[in-house]
């Protein structure tokens, strides 16, 4: 046991708990405990949005997708910037317009009711299975370390920040990511120049082994209609349309996300937020994949044999050979991101399950006794993500399990929330039968297809089928929403 190490470790746990647990006394109102009370500057909005999309998947996940092929996973992130636009566009002046709790309000104000319920519903499903991977990957990680059983390593993580995020709310949630970005980019550096000095010949070696092996290759331009194009998961063509749709679902109409440009002083500010945070995503990728091609020069210059789960290559290399003390820094970065994305989860499943469930139900109810049951519903989440992150440890590669689980339902999100705002005509009934038709023509191609499709597939499908079915189900909601539907 490397004791300065685990030292490193047990500081920045205690100390990210203490830290965000400062923020108790700013939590009286709901809108404190779910949108920070609208104070935070775009800057640190923009960070927790960076902070709430990077989690333990990615710092481990990204170097093992470029120790096993290539810079090909940077065509998504073009359509990550693509997302954006659309965002800014078409949902954030209507987020703005009134005060919003929660994305799926806006299902409330076009549609009804129970669209808004079938949205809330959704993202509840959707974002449990895809943080249980998450919360898996956590494990990968302090089993490496302390060499403790999955089980423990998950509770002790789950345990930690579902204290500071019971607390702080909001708040806590974007301050405390502001904090775990720096550091986890910061350890990324950090063993970056690490593994750099220990492979002889420097950069320029690592160029010449690494640009022969063809790892710094990023687009695939390759264009046909056979089965084979749609089965590669990482093409400039499913990058940037995969990727555009993937965050036009994520940022656009999922609450972990929307929750924070909802928490912006305004539309402005938020969007200053969600294009700035692009950049610093676009970066973070870039280092991690270089990481990754690092990790492949080593392991083949030395002739180590890899581990048998690629995600266990970087935590690995960085416990068993980055000097201590340094490696406990960079331990403690990767969880910093895994706990700043559980944080971001928590709060965000908590306001959904008040605010689109519970309030409506039960009116009546104080703002304080709503405030009680909010922070209640985040330790219930928390106990149900613990159980998730067990089952997934048996679901497979877990960046791309995390993303595929995620893309499976925000298709028929994303249609739904489109149908709202480009159309009129579009009702409520439309709306629920498109979204039961997306979700069902994306379980029926899911493995016909990359993952990278899946967003676009079922997004294409609930529009379609729910204008359609709009027609036979009788007139449409007379308010529905001023938008580019004007012109209809």
């Amino acid at each position: 046991m490397r004791f300065a190490d685990l030292a490193v470790i047990a500081v920045y746990l205690v100390f990210i708990t203490w830290f965000g647990a400062q923020f108790k006394e700013k939590q009286a109102t709901l809108k404190d405990y779910f949108l920070g009370g609208r104070g935070a500057p775009w800057w640190a909005i923009a960070f927790s949005i960076v902070s709430a999309e990077t989690s333990t998947l990615t710092v481990i996940g990204t170097p093992a997708l470029s120790f096993a092929g290539n810079f090909g996973f940077l065509q998504l992130i073009l359509g990550y910037l693509l997302g954006r636009i659309v965002i800014a566009v078409l949902f954030l002046p209507q987020y703005f317009r009134g005060e919003m709790f929660t994305a799926y309000e806006l299902m409330q104000r076009r549609f009804g009711p129970r669209v808004r319920r079938f949205t809330a519903g959704t993202f509840l499903v959707l974002r449990a299975l895809a943080e249980g991977v998450r919360v898996f990957a956590i494990s990968i990680v302090i089993s490496i370390v302390l060499g403790t059983g999955q089980v423990a390593s998950i509770a002790v993580i789950v345990c930690l920040t579902l204290f500071y995020t019971f607390e702080g709310g909001m708040t806590a949630v974007i301050w405390t990511d502001v904090v775990q970005m720096f550091l986890y980019i910061a350890g990324a550096l950090v063993s970056f120049f690490v593994i750099l000095h220990l492979i002889p010949g420097g950069w320029p070696h690592v160029a010449a082994v690494a640009g022969a092996a063809g790892k710094f290759q990023v687009f695939d331009f390759r264009f046909s209609v056979t089965a084979a194009f749609f089965h590669r998961t990482y093409s400039f063509w499913a990058g940037l349309l995969g990727g555009c749709f993937l965050t036009t679902a994520s940022h656009g109409t999922e609450q972990l996300l929307v929750q924070r440009l909802l928490s912006a002083r305004n539309e402005r500010e938020s969007r200053w937020a969600l294009f700035s945070s692009w950049a610093v995503v676009f970066a973070q990728f870039c280092l991690f994949l270089l990481i990754g091609v690092l990790l492949f020069v080593y392991y083949r210059d030395t002739g180590r044999a890899t581990p048998a789960v690629l995600e266990r290559t970087y935590p690995e290399f960085i416990w068993r050979h980055l000097p201590v003390g340094v490696a406990g820094l960079v331990i403690a970065a990767i969880l910093a991101a895994a706990m700043s994305n559980l944080s971001a989860a928590l709060n965000a499943l908590a306001s959904t399950t008040i605010m689109d469930f519970v309030r409506p139900l039960r009116p009546e109810h104080s703002e304080s006794s709503y405030l009680k049951l909010s922070r209640w519903a985040t330790v219930a989440w928390g106990v149900l993500l613990f159980a998730i992150g067990l089952v997934a440890r048996h679901w497979g590669r877990v960046l791309e399990a995390g993303l595929s689980i995620a893309s499976v339902l925000y298709g028929a999100l994303l249609g739904v929330f489109l149908l709202g705002v480009l159309t009129k005509r579009a009702n409520e009934s439309g709306a629920i039968a498109g979204m039961c038709a997306g979700f069902a023509v994306t379980l029926l191609v899911r493995t016909e297809v990359a993952y990278t499709w899946y967003v676009l597939i079922g997004s294409a499908a609930t529009f379609l089928v729910g204008y359609a079915f709009s027609f036979v189900a009788g007139a449409p909601r007379q308010d529905a929403l001023p938008a580019m539907a004007e012109k209809e």
